[in-house]
């Protein structure tokens, strides 16, 4: 019955666990390879031999997050408190620092005259600092410790969300469509969670309960005065009234390990006094103890079962690590969205101060030109109208970059409650570069291998098949009946004083008045033993307890543990096809991003060669107004010409740079291509700006030469 694992595993299963991990699973039977992590993951062919039909597609091993565990600055939840010198320590309780609600210096620094003058890379910086996404997110990585602690301790796992944080406003739009493979599903929490991605995750941690790894002491103090009234004299040997003080000290210790042993261990101690004359010894020393070890012989049996729920949390820490990876390169590129689309609605705000500044100025010259009769009031009605027109489209372009930059401010600041922060306006100071990508040039089936290789997405798939597999191995456990071996030794021991109430005469007799005859007994009749004797003869095999014995338990039917497991082989089979599913995805997705690139590249290039004819024209069309060889509606025209080729060669190179970002975190490459370290990232203080290539400096642009204020000639007769 033994669960033959996919030969797959020599691929990712090594690729995603640490040397300590590899032994463990070992252990648990989970297959490892010889496969170097720094190393190109080579393609293999995954098969799944529990049927010898195809598994998973072809496709290298996806690549390791960097591990997050130790993070220098901050705590590690995965351990215990240390009871040495001090084991109160252990029963005090944890305080989690409280959250920063406040922005970090480095907004601040970027204030000046009132103005917040915003890069690219300062946008992303104050991104991971601030950001309250990543700040969620951040959190999940020491939730994810606190389980891998419950682990240790034998506990079950209580699982972490992993899925992505996204209530950032804005950011969102992008042209490439979101690519669905066969039978796409909508994302929701992933890693440990229950029902992520159409996938039912139920049996994750079944099977037989660990043993408890914590050792356990236990502990009874108790003093009892009981006074009992007898009913029949002969058999109180003619007392009335029998009293009885006990006082009882009961300890005990219980410590399960991972091979599905337990030991228990007990110590009682009892004193009694007593005025009972047929009690030999009053006080009365009772002790006794006894050790008891259990063997779990079919079902619990071994450290993969046992010791799975650490594998599994070390498994979910790693999830956890890609998630937060995954979070970065989602609210990084929510950032560079919400930048560039601040950058389209600064310059469109720009296009539209020049559009109404030409329209003004023309409609001045109109009516200097109708005050000496060279223009018809027609033309100057139609110059005013295009001024109201241009008017209305400035203020909705101001309210638009207001809006723009209050979204960007919520995604770089914490408090926007700061009255100087409020009002600043945010320059963006970056524009997009139009160098091409080298992923612009490359084979689609190199892109679509980076892409593999680098995707969160698929590592937390693989890691999650891990723990299916895993919890497989429990589940058929717990097919098996309960056979516990066990075995027992202890001992007892009597110890006390002689009562001073023992009555030696023969029990019954009385004397002629029929009361009973009471024979004090002789001194030393009964030795005295103290209770460092009764405790010495604990252990001198004077009156031993021992046995060995085996408890059976046989379920008839067995149906909740057959359903259980066939259900985690379903289980599993979902997370098959999941991935196979995001191999899918992700392929048409890379492929899309490239071709949307390509499309943009064009676009922009068309815009641009649009917009310099419209500039052109417009610029001519002037000239010709100034000889008299036009008209007014034709020098308006040709302006609403510019302007509409100005909006369009901004919202082209808008595209092109979201596009541009959305590769990039389609290939997962963005951290490396940005130079962030997932380390700073997850601390919080980020040590390195961001280097974002593609990038260049606004190159402001001279706005077209103003229509002269000399009326035209009046045109020839």
């Amino acid at each position: 019955m033994k669960l033959r694992h996919w030969q797959a595993s020599v691929c990712v299963a090594v690729m995603l666990m640490s040397p300590l991990q590899q032994g463990m699973a070992q252990q648990a039977g989970v297959a490892a390879g010889q496969v170097s992590p720094t190393a190109p993951a080579a393609p293999v062919q995954l098969q799944d031999d529990t049927t010898g039909s195809p598994g998973l597609p072809q496709a290298p091993a996806p690549k390791l997050t960097q591990p997050l565990f130790l993070r220098p600055t901050l705590k590690d939840y995965s351990k215990g408190k240390h009871g040495f010198p001090d084991p109160l320590r252990w029963y005090t309780a944890t305080d989690y620092p409280a959250p920063r609600l406040s922005n970090s210096p480095r907004l601040d620094d970027l204030l000046r005259d009132g103005k917040i003058y915003l890069s690219l890379s300062d946008a992303v910086t104050l991104a991971l600092e601030n950001n309250y996404d990543i700040a969620i997110a951040r959190i999940n990585l020491d939730i994810a410790d606190t389980d891998l602690l419950r682990a240790k301790a034998g506990s079950s796992l209580r699982g972490v969300s992993t899925g992505i944080v996204a209530n950032t406003l804005g950011g969102t739009s992008s042209t490439v469509t979101g690519g669905g493979g066969p039978g796409g599903t909508s994302s929701g929490t992933g890693g440990t969670g229950t029902g992520a991605s159409g996938l039912v995750l139920s049996t994750n941690g079944a099977g037989p309960t660990p043993e408890n790894l914590d050792p356990q002491l236990t502990g009874s103090l108790e003093y009892e005065a009981a006074q009992q009234a007898q009913s029949n004299l002969l058999f109180s040997d003619g007392l009335s009234e029998i009293y009885t003080n006990t006082s009882t000290y009961n300890f005990g210790y219980t410590q399960g390990f991972l091979t599905g042993t337990q030991l228990t261990a007990s110590f009682n101690n009892s004193r009694v006094t007593t005025n009972n004359p047929f009690n030999n010894y009053s006080p009365d020393i009772t002790s006794s103890f006894r050790a008891t070890f259990t063997q779990h012989l079919l079902q619990g049996r071994g450290v993969g079962i046992n010791g799975r729920f650490i594998l599994q949390a070390k498994n979910d820490r790693r999830i956890t690590d890609s998630a937060f990876r995954q979070q970065l390169l989602y609210t990084v590129n929510q950032i560079e969205n919400i930048y560039w689309g601040l950058v389209s609605a600064d310059e469109d705000e720009q296009a539209k101060e020049r559009a109404l500044a030409q329209s003004t100025q023309l409609t001045a010259n109109n009516r200097k030109q109708l005050e000496i009769g060279t223009l018809a009031p027609l033309d100057v009605v139609n110059s005013d109208a295009s001024v109201a027109s241009d008017k209305q489209a400035l203020i909705a372009s101001q309210t638009n970059l207001e809006y723009q930059q209050l979204i960007m401010k919520q995604a770089i600041a914490r408090n926007l409650n700061d009255p100087q922060l409020s009002v600043a306006p945010v320059i963006p100071t970056d524009r997009v570069a139009l160098d091409r990508l080298p992923e612009e040039d490359m084979p689609v089936e190199d892109l679509v291998r980076e892409a593999y290789v680098n995707n969160p997405q698929i590592e937390q798939a693989v890691l999650n098949m891990k723990n299916n597999q895993i919890t497989i191995k429990a589940e058929k456990n717990g097919l098996l009946p309960v056979v516990d071996a066990y075995a027992f030794y202890g001992a007892s021991a009597l110890g006390g004083s002689q009562s001073p109430h023992l009555n030696c005469a023969p029990f019954g007799e009385v004397d002629a008045s029929g009361n009973p005859v009471f024979i004090p007994c002789p001194a030393n009749e009964y030795p005295t033993v103290n209770y460092s004797n009764t405790f010495q003869n604990l252990f001198n095999s004077s009156s031993p307890d021992k046995g060995v014995g085996v408890n059976i338990t046989i379920p008839l039917r067995n149906r909740t543990a057959q359903a259980d497991q066939a259900r985690s082989q379903m289980e599993l089979r979902q997370s098959q096809m999941r991935l196979q599913q995001l191999y899918t995805q992700i392929r048409i997705q890379v492929i899309n991003g490239q071709y949307a690139l390509t499309n943009d590249r064009a676009q922009v290039a068309a815009a641009q060669a649009s917009r310099d004819y419209a500039a052109q024209s417009f610029a001519a069309e002037q000239k010709k107004y100034k000889l008299g060889a036009s008209t007014t509606a034709n020098v308006l025209q040709q302006g609403r010409n510019l302007g509409i080729a100005e909006n369009t060669s901004i919202s082209a190179t808008a595209a092109y740079a979201k596009d541009r970002a959305a590769l990039l975190q389609l290939l997962s490459n963005t951290l490396d291509r940005y130079d962030i370290s997932i380390t700073d990232a997850a601390e919080g203080t980020i040590t390195q700006a961001p280097l974002i290539p593609g990038l260049t400096a606004p190159r402001p642009e001279a706005p077209p030469k103003p229509i002269s204020s000399t009326p035209p000639p009046p045109p020839a007769l």
